[in-house]
């Protein structure tokens, strides 16, 4: 084998294992962000979809835990979350650290390394579209799950609690594999300009808090999960319209476009029940986001030293 040949397959050796380091480290994160934020992102479901059963965020969280505990409760819908999160955060990085490949390529810029804040929000941007398709199914799944008390009641029986699996028959036996991934185009509409801004917030706030001279990869742990969180929480800031309306669409059954539904809540509940469930959701948000961006880079560096 000539050289030429040689340095192709070492590069696409070095490209795999880039990519599957991305992968596992973002799958580690995941499961962290889900066991930190999963009690304040039932509250959000719950605020979001059924915001006339209760008076606020303390409200909905104390019925919550006396009505069904802790794990039944609060914790609802974890494993979906878990593999939700997984299967998003999993996909998300391996396809962001693409991406920013492809933007570097694109705009002539020698290493990712030296992507700007606007060339890794692009990277975002189109690394969300990805990981939409595997996030939809198990979103759709954990929502009801996390409301399924309250749909229940709001359909007029007592409430009959189920598991994730039983639950996700139910939803193909009534309307085939393609109703799992109903929301779709909410969720895609929701992901991609979201993570424009969570990955363009992230890196930004990293090179601003970078001392001069110093690599924003090397700024330490507490600085990483500031980012993290001012990442997160511009994320949702910008995309929690589009969030209140998917989750309507998922748990509620909805079969109208998304415009029209977001149109209908502004006419009927007026433009603020948009942001139902926004309080939680930052609150959740910041140690969440901080976990899982710590959890990602340095498991990250783990690998790459012990493979190096």
């Amino acid at each position: 084998m000539n050289v030429e040949g040689i340095e192709y397959k070492n590069n696409r050796l070095k490209s795999f294992r880039t990519g599957m380091i991305d992968f596992v480290a973002g799958s580690l994160g995941g499961v962290a962000l889900v066991y930190v934020g999963q009690p304040l992102d039932t509250v959000k479901v719950k605020m979001q979809t059924f915001p006339q059963l209760y008076k606020g965020m303390i409200d909905c969280f104390m019925k919550t835990l006396k009505t069904d505990g802790i794990m039944r409760g609060l914790y609802a819908g974890t494993i979906p979350a878990v593999v939700a999160n997984v299967a998003e955060n999993s996909v998300l990085f391996a396809a962001y650290g693409c991406c920013q490949k492809a933007v570097a390529n694109v705009t002539g810029v020698q290493n990712v390394e030296n992507l700007n804040s606007f060339g890794n929000a692009c990277a975002g941007f189109f690394a969300a579209f990805f990981s939409s398709l595997t996030l939809c199914p198990t979103e759709l799944i954990k929502c009801r799950l996390q409301a399924m008390r309250e749909i229940e009641i709001h359909g007029g029986s007592s409430a009959s609690l189920i598991g994730p699996w039983q639950l996700t028959r139910k939803i193909i036996r009534e309307g085939g594999p393609a109703s799992l991934f109903q929301g779709l185009s909410s969720t895609i509409a929701r992901e991609m300009p979201g993570y424009f801004f969570f990955f363009g917030g992230y890196e930004a706030t990293r090179e601003l808090l970078a001392n001069p001279g110093q690599s924003r990869d090397d700024i330490g742990w507490q600085k990483t999960m500031v980012a993290g969180a001012v990442g997160g929480s511009i994320l949702w800031l910008v995309i929690f319209p589009a969030d209140v309306v998917k989750s309507r669409i998922q748990v509620q059954n909805l079969k109208q476009p998304a415009l029209l539904i977001a149109k209908e809540i502004i006419r009927t509940e007026g433009i603020s029940a948009l942001y139902n469930g926004l309080k939680p959701t930052l609150i959740r948000t910041v140690p969440a986001t901080a976990t899982l961006f710590v959890t990602y880079e340095y498991s990250k560096k783990l690998m790459q030293n012990f493979l190096s």
